[in-house]
């Protein structure tokens, strides 16, 4: 079965069935075009990881300032800004593979 990608709803969980992997909370600022984007990008390239990422969405600049966001969009994953930019869904992958490792 193909997967498509797909933009992810706020709240919604990225592989909610793989309840033994870790669930990652993951705040994507921006505007709401730049952050649709990367949502897209991001549920392909980590689908198949062992890994459920909860998806909420901050549009608002003010907010996105204290938080440290300096780039639009950023994912900020568990508190940290992992992602900025709209980088390649290889280039997605292999930053979440690298951050599984310094996990275990």
């Amino acid at each position: 079965m193909m997967y498509v990608c797909r933009e992810m709803q706020a709240g919604e969980i990225l592989n909610p069935h793989k309840t033994e992997s870790p669930l990652l909370q993951a705040i994507l600022y921006g505007d709401k075009v730049a952050t649709k984007k990367l949502s897209k990008r991001l549920s392909c390239a980590i689908k198949r990881l062992p890994l459920r990422v909860r998806f909420e969405y901050e549009y608002n600049a003010e907010k996105a300032i204290e938080a440290g966001v300096e780039k639009d969009p950023t994912l900020v994953l568990d508190g940290n800004i992992f992602l900025e930019g709209l980088p390649q869904a290889e280039q997605i992958t292999e930053a979440f593979e690298s951050f599984l490792e310094t996990r275990d």
